[in-house]
């Protein structure tokens, strides 16, 4: 039996015990966001800025949709922290399917955009029909379970232009980063780059 994950997997605690999964409490599980981030040079800060504002002009004018947040802020994002650039790869709308332990049920999703052989996976939402970047950490949970690299930690973004939260998967683990808001502050564009690039070096 096929269902949709958006309609199965609707809380943390489904999620959970779906998939078996524990939330980590270790500061050192999920060090890639906060630890030894990798510096920004000024031509790439330029860069942010440029995309800050853009963001901040367009978002001015009300809610954006999730294909206007995709082409403002996170396919720029994503140039600048150097992920459309080998050895990194990109596909997008990609559509997955979450066997569900040793049930015949099977989840289906579509994922926005993947980077690097399933590994980071970007969630883009519309600002206007979610409360929070929060509401879709189940169903990225169970994205992330889809990895055919289940022996590697795997890693989500999650933003709707305004917040933006990162999620790693090992095994049975997640954890998640603090919300950074890019609505408020370049700044915090900036560390998302960083957390980015971060990531980024766990995959080469």
């Amino acid at each position: 039996m096929q269902v949709a994950v958006t309609e199965t997997i609707t809380t943390i605690a489904e999620a959970e015990r779906r998939f078996g999964l524990k939330r980590s409490n270790s500061i050192d599980f999920f060090a890639e966001w906060h630890r030894e981030l990798v510096e920004i040079n000024p031509s790439d800060l330029n860069n942010l800025r440029t995309i800050w504002e853009r963001y901040i002009y367009h978002r001015s004018s009300g809610h954006l949709l999730e294909s206007t947040v995709m082409l403002l802020l996170i396919s720029p994002l994503l140039t600048v922290a150097g992920l459309y650039d080998p050895p990194f790869r990109i596909k997008a709308e990609e559509s997955v399917q979450i066997t569900v332990g040793d049930s015949e049920e099977t989840l289906q999703g579509r994922i926005d955009v993947f980077v690097l052989r399933d590994r980071l996976w970007i969630i883009v939402l519309e600002s206007k029909n979610m409360l929070s970047v929060w509401s879709a950490l189940p169903q990225t949970l169970a994205y992330l379970m889809a990895s055919p690299n289940s022996n590697l930690p795997t890693f989500g973004m999650l933003t709707n232009g305004d917040d933006i939260v990162f999620v790693k998967l090992e095994k049975n683990e997640y954890a998640m980063s603090q919300v950074f808001a890019p609505l408020v502050t370049q700044n915090e564009l900036a560390i998302a780059c960083q957390i980015l690039r971060k990531i980024a070096l766990t995959f080469t």
